[in-house]
This record gives C-alpha cells, structure tokens and sequence, in this order.
C-alpha cells in the first residue's frame, strides 16, 4: 500500500498482517501503550469489533477514496457489518455538525461554521456500533485479527452425544483428537452455529456464516472429525467453525477409546487421516502411529502449547510430527486453532518436545509459589514480590497473571494441575529411558503430588501453591 498522510480522526482501510483491509479510525492509543520502534505507524479501532492495534503508515488507505475499491474485493458477512458501523458513525456526527451549525447567538449571530470533526475515542464509544450479541475481541499480540472471539461462559445446552466411529460417513478424511476429560462447564461454540442431529448420534457442527473473513486462508473442502470438547477442545473448534470449516464433534467417554472397540480404528480405510493433538508419552504415539499407518491410514501428531484462554483466542503454538503431507492438508486448521505451528519430523518427535515445555513450565510454577510463600514467611509483602519480579527479566503475561490470581484466590483451572503433573511425570520417565537426569523436575513434581493430595487436581496448575500453605 502507498504511504499517506494521516492524523486522529482519520477514517482508513487498515491491514492487519495477513489479513485483509478492514474499516477503522485513527485514534489516541492508550497513555500506557507505547509506539513500537522503527516504522511510522498509526494507532487504529476497527469498526464492528473492540480490535485495535498499531498499523505501519503503508498499511493504511484513506476511507472514502477507496470504499468502492474494498467492497469490491471483500464480501463476508462481518465485514458489511463493518462498513454499516463506519455509515451509521458518519451519520451521527453529521448530525452533530448540523445542530452545531443551526445555533446562534443573542444577537442573531451564526455559530461559524466549524470542519467536520472525526470523534477520538473518548468522544463516542465504538462497541456502541457493534451488534449487542457479539462477544468482545481479545488482542492478539502484535496484529489481532478481526475475527470474533469466543469468551468463557455457561455451557450453551447443546447436546454433544458420542457414537462409534465405525462406517462414519463423516470421516471422509480427518479426524482430530484432543483427548482432554470434559470440564464441567464447557465454553460456548457460538449462537450463530446450525447444529444437526445426525442418524449416526453423532452432532455436525458448521458456522451459520461460514465465510472465512480471513481471506488468506481457505478453510479445507475435507471434513473434520473432532474427539473431546474439554478444556481445549471447545476453543479449537469453535475457531475451526469460525474459519469456515466443517467439524463433526464427538465428546470422549471411557468406553470408546481410539484403540477399543468401535474406536477410531475401526474407521480408519485407507487415505484418512488421524490427528492426535493431546499430550502424552512418545511410546504412546509410535503405537498409534503404526496401527493407524497399518491399516492405510495417515498419521500426524499435534499436541498444542497454551492455556483455555489461548485456545479460545486462537493463539495456540502447534507442534506436530509424522506424516509431513497430513501437515501440510492441516495448514488452514492450524492457522485457524494457533499463532504458529512447528513440523519437528518423526512422529514421537512433537510429544517429546511437548513433555520438555511442560517440564519447564511446571517446575517454573512451582518456583514461583515458593518465592511468594517464602516471602510471606519472611514478612514480605507478596504483592511488592510480584511487582519487582514483573520489572525484571521474567516479567511476562503468564507470571503476572498467575501471581494475580494467586493473590486472589483464585485457582479457575486454565490448565489442569493434573495434567501438568501427569506430563512432569512422563518427562521424568523419558529422562531415565535418555540416561539424562532431571532432578529439578523430579522435586517439582513432588510438590504437585502434594498438591494433588490436597484436592487440588482439577484446579489450575497455579493452585500448586497451595502444597507450600498446608
């Protein structure tokens, strides 16, 4: 895009990375937001969305003499939404200009008449103009996307009823497994979404809009089997749907596992694909791996790096292993569940690595609720502890907001405490098979069995602390 001059106030097309030009103003970033370095950028808020982010100069056309240019090339759903909201704000501040210009003074004096003004932020809130049903975005760091995200909440009623895999007419070609327990609260797909009961008991799920606004990414013609809507699972699919995708959704019980009977492979013919996206040991995965390639099928791991919250954000990190052309059929689901995604070659490959993040992440939490115990038996305050520790090199998202709500009490689980010491322990076990000792993983998990026999297995992992209070 050609460079411009612009300033507060202006109306512009504004690129996101890669996705396509939508409609936004050009307003005062917050006091606390800096201006990133190198090129000159502008802070803008889209239209028909809470989005907002910095946008280099190149990447912005003025509104208007490209408006005919834009609705030309793009038609999806949102973003007419989007173009109404800009009409609709033009219209009430013409309104404003025009009341403006009928006052006069005592002595019939007109008001002169003033430039029409493109209200900042702080004139006129912007959500105002979004559909009152749409969840709010979240930001996504360094572009967010324009695609609406999905937040916590109640479950939305829908019925989701496991059925064998068997003779499926869905699985005509993958099927992706998270195989997390369910939660007891399960986050909403979406109140756009068609839901139909299929003959098999099986639900198939597809967006009532499924144009894709993303216009870089073409949702695959391939239809999607998905196991497990637990913590995880409900946000990969409701970013698959929001892409366009087709998902036929299972919901795991213990008496159909991928290897029992009227399992998974029982379906497997030869040319479909199975995706395993949990995290479990290498073993595990080499013996999927070779009775799915057994009986013809194609075979890819994938387990995901993140939290509840970025599985419903839609910035996951994907790291997958086996099958190299089952990765490269995925592309349009990973860009939709995840920020990026990694291929690491053989399968086995994915879950070790996974276990080795896993690692370190449980053991840096277990770290962190010592400090903050250890500080408060000393006397010091927890809350300066924190303070200091965001001020200095570990300063991230995850230690601020976990010591937050520590502080809080608050232990919502993000990511299960089971789960994390179910992976200390498999990494421990592949240290030995390695030969390679693992002694910080080996006391940190220790402190999670602790925690564990406590009761706190279904919390989240931060509620490790609680091992150092009892």
């Amino acid at each position: 895009m050609a460079t411009v001059h612009l300033r507060i106030g202006d109306l512009v097309w504004g690129k996101l990375g890669r996705y396509p030009p939508w409609p936004g103003k050009i307003v005062s970033p917050p006091k606390d937001l800096k201006k990133p370095r190198g090129k000159k950028c502008h802070f803008v808020k889209f239209f028909g969305t809470e989005d907002h982010a910095w946008i280099k100069v190149e990447q912005l056309k003025p509104y208007h003499a490209h408006k005919e240019e834009m609705i030309k090339i793009n038609k999806g759903k949102r973003f007419q939404q989007a173009v109404d909201a800009v009409e609709d704000f033009l219209k009430k501040a013409k309104g404003k200009e025009q009341n403006s210009d009928g006052k006069g003074d005592s002595k019939g004096k007109k008001t002169p008449t003033k430039p029409l003004k493109i209200l900042d932020e702080d004139d006129e809130d912007l959500s105002a103009l979004k559909d009152p049903s749409e969840k709010d975005l979240t930001d996504s760091d360094p572009e967010p996307s324009t695609i609406e995200r999905l937040g916590a909440g109640p479950g939305s009623g829908f019925k989701w009823e496991s059925s064998p895999v068997k003779d499926d007419p869905h699985f005509h070609h993958f099927l992706l497994s998270q195989s997390e327990k369910p939660a007891s609260s399960m986050e909403p797909i979406s109140k756009r979404l068609k839901i139909i009961e299929e003959v098999t008991g099986s639900t198939s799920i597809q967006a009532a809009d499924s144009t894709a606004i993303n216009g870089s990414i073409t949702p695959t013609d391939k239809r999607i089997g998905f196991l497990g809507l637990g913590l995880m699972g409900s946000g990969i699919v409701s970013n698959l749907l929001k892409m366009g995708h087709i998902v036929t959704v299972w919901n795991r019980t213990a008496e159909k596992l991928v290897l029992g009977p009227s399992g998974v492979l029982q379906g497997i013919r030869p040319g479909k694909c199975y995706v395993e996206m949990s995290t479990v040991d290498p073993e595990t995965i080499t013996e999927l791996s070779q009775v799915i390639t057994s009986r013809g099928g194609r075979f890819l791991e994938a387990p995901v790096a993140g939290s509840q919250q970025l599985s419903n954000d839609g910035m996951l990190v994907i790291l997958a292993a086996g099958d190299r052309t089952v990765y490269e059929d995925c592309s349009s689901c990973f860009q939709a569940m995840g920020k990026t995604s990694f291929f690491l070659g053989e399968a086995g490959n994915a879950a070790r690595m996974m276990l080795i993040l896993n690692m370190v992440q449980g053991s840096f939490m277990a770290t962190i609720a010592e400090g903050l115990t250890l500080a408060q038996a000393t006397g010091q305050s927890q809350q300066t502890f924190l303070d200091i520790l965001c001020q200095g090199q570990m300063a991230s998202t995850f230690v601020d907001q976990k010591c937050q709500n520590i502080l809080q009490g608050n232990f919502k689980p993000d990511y299960y405490l089971k789960h994390i010491q179910k992976d200390l322990r498999l990494a421990i076990s592949m240290g030995d098979m390695a030969n390679h000792p693992t002694p910080m993983a080996a006391a940190a998990n220790e402190v999670y069995k602790r925690a564990k026999a406590l009761d706190q297995s279904d919390n989240d992992i931060s509620a490790v602390y609680r091992a150092y209070i009892h």
